[in-house]
Formats: C-alpha cells, structure tokens, sequence
C-alpha cells in the first residue's frame, strides 16, 4: 500500500546539503529506496511503499545528523542507504566519532563496516583489515597510529610492506635498494603527511625517530615495543613472512594487518600468507579480522562499481573452468571402468 510521510527539516544548511546540486542526493535516495521525494518551504514529502517510505525517512534523519560534521555527496548518500537497509541507520550517530590527527584535522568512519574496523583496531592487539581497493583500510589505520602517537599511547609508528612486483621486476628500476622499494612504500608516505599535517611535520617527525616506514624484510629480528605497526599490501606476504611478522609485537605495541585478498602479485603456487592467517588465527583472543566490502568504498563512487564488475567476470571464469573440468573427470572415470 503505497503512503506518504512529510519531514520537515529545521536545518537550512542540511535540507542544502540533503538535495545537492540540482537536487542529485534527493535522486539518488529515490533510486535506492524506490521512492518519490517532492520538497516544499522547509520539508519533504516522501511518497511510496509503506516499508520504503519508512526507510527512506530513516536515511533522511541520518543524513541530517551526518551533514553537521562533513558535506553530503554520493559516497554518503550510499553509505546511509546500505545502513539503514542493513538495519542499522540509528548506528549513523556513532559514525560520527572522529578520530584527530594533525593540526586538529579529523577522520570520520564513513560505514558501518570502517566503524567496525576502527573498534577492532582499539580493541585488540593485532586487527587485520581485509577488502577491496578503496575501503579505507590503510588510511584510518594511520589516523588510528597518528592518534596513538599524538596522544602518547605508543612511542613510536612503524609501517611497512612487502617489496612485492606487480607486473615489474625490481632489478630493473633504477638506484639502490632504497631507490627501488621507495615507490612501494609512497602510498604510506602519502598518508602520514596529510594526517601530520603536512611535510613539515612529518619529517620532523621522521627526523625524531617518531615514525619508520621500510620494507617487511627489515623487521625481522626485531621486537617492536610501545609501537603501532601496520603491515599494508598483506595479501602479497607468504606465510612464512607474515609469522615473522607477526611475531615481532612487543610490549604495549599495536599491529594492524590491511589487503585485499582479490589482488594478490605472488606466484600461483604460493599462498598469501593474508588469507593463511586468517583461517589460522580467527579464534585467537586478542586477534580481530574485520572484512569491509563494496558499501565500504569511500573512493570515487565508479570504484565500487568497477570492483564488482571484475569479481563477476573472474566468477564467471571460475564457473566455466569448473565445467570444464567435470567432463574430463567423466571421461576419465568411464575409460578406466
């Protein structure tokens, strides 16, 4: 049965916000809840199916409340959207916990499933952060470090990642070792200089011993106290690297394992040691594996879109060797009868 339900919004700058340029947001929650949204002076009527209807002023509210800490664009809009789907668009509230970093700039999970990462990192010793390209897995946990830091919960942060090819040889790019794994290791500088607020800051830091960015194969040998260590790229680990990984966690230190386990660079025969440890560890108290997906996307919103486009044709691909396969064995079977 198809109904209608006004909001009305006292809030000038978020009704703004909630509409957007030529009234895209306002169309983009139509879209994802199946309604129709006619605005008036300083209210909204929604109009639709009674379930929709009710959903869709549940995501209006969280929008509102979302719009007073950061603008409005697609990425929030479906963010919300997936929440309140999911049942959980009263939990937008708790999203606006923000984590300051530099010169007081501030990170704000903006899913469920980048909350859930951000709990699991301050709640256990070691949290690995496992999805797809976008997801924010190796940026909060650098606001997360930075945070540590800023407020004296560790004494020093380390980030490292596997000098991993992706398609080139490293013998062949120019320089000493340094010069080669420097642009594995960009993403990392990236990230700390904006969350320290700027190069200045960050190479102070650096200078000061604070922060220490190298490759994995320099921890070994090492225990790492009072530290916040992430390990990026993880899924490009074998196993034998991420045990000696892992096991360098010293007193009143912090790990934070991020990859994504669809973009492994290893030798077919040899298993990420990401996914190894996954299935090893997932009991161990003290442990967290949080998994963000496609709702979790915060890059451009064509990235979700892209990343799912690519894990359909690869299941596809799965699908048709596995059929492949059945008839050999048939055939096989029959031959030796």
């Amino acid at each position: 049965m198809k109904i209608s339900k006004e909001k009305k919004i006292n809030d000038y700058t978020a009704f703004q916000q909630l509409f957007g340029g030529l009234d895209t947001n306002v169309r983009l929650l139509e879209e994802e809840f199946g309604v129709s949204v006619f605005t008036g002076a300083e209210s909204l009527r929604i109009t639709g199916e009674k379930g929709d209807v009710e959903s869709a002023a549940e995501a209006i509210d969280a929008l509102v409340s979302l719009s007073r800490k950061e603008p409005l664009g697609p990425q929030q809009i479906a963010a919300v959207a997936d929440m309140v789907k999911k049942g959980g668009g009263h939990d937008v509230k708790e999203l606006l916990a923000a984590v300051t970093v530099g010169r007081g700039k501030t990170v704000y999970p903006k899913s469920i499933g980048q909350k859930m990462y951000c709990d699991a990192i301050r709640g256990n010793s070691v949290t690995f952060g496992i999805g797809p390209a976008g997801t924010g897995k190796t940026y909060l946990a650098v606001a997360l470090a930075v945070d540590a830091l800023k407020n004296r919960e560790v004494d020093k942060i380390i980030l490292t990642r596997p000098a991993v090819e992706a398609g080139e040889k490293l013998g062949f790019l120019p320089g000493d070792l340094a010069d080669k794994v420097d642009p594995y290791l960009r993403p990392l500088y990236d990230a700390l200089e904006e969350l320290m607020g700027g190069s200045e800051n960050y190479i102070r830091n650096m200078e000061r011993g604070l922060v220490e960015i190298a490759p994995l194969a320099y921890m070994r040998g090492r225990t790492l106290n009072r530290s916040f260590i992430i390990l990026d790229e993880a899924q490009n680990t074998t196993k034998e690297q991420m045990k000696m990984f892992l096991t360098r966690l010293g007193e009143g230190s912090k790990m934070v394992v991020t990859g994504d386990d669809t973009q492994i660079d290893l030798p077919r025969s040899v298993q990420s040691g990401l996914t190894h440890a996954e299935g090893v560890l997932k009991d161990v108290k003290g442990v967290a594996v949080v998994r963000l997906e496609y709702c979790d996307v915060v890059r451009h919103e064509l990235v979700s879109r892209i990343i799912r486009a690519y894990d359909r044709a690869e299941r596809a691909e799965r699908e048709r060797a596995e059929e492949s396969e059945v008839p050999s064995a048939a055939q096989n079977t029959s031959e030796e009868e």
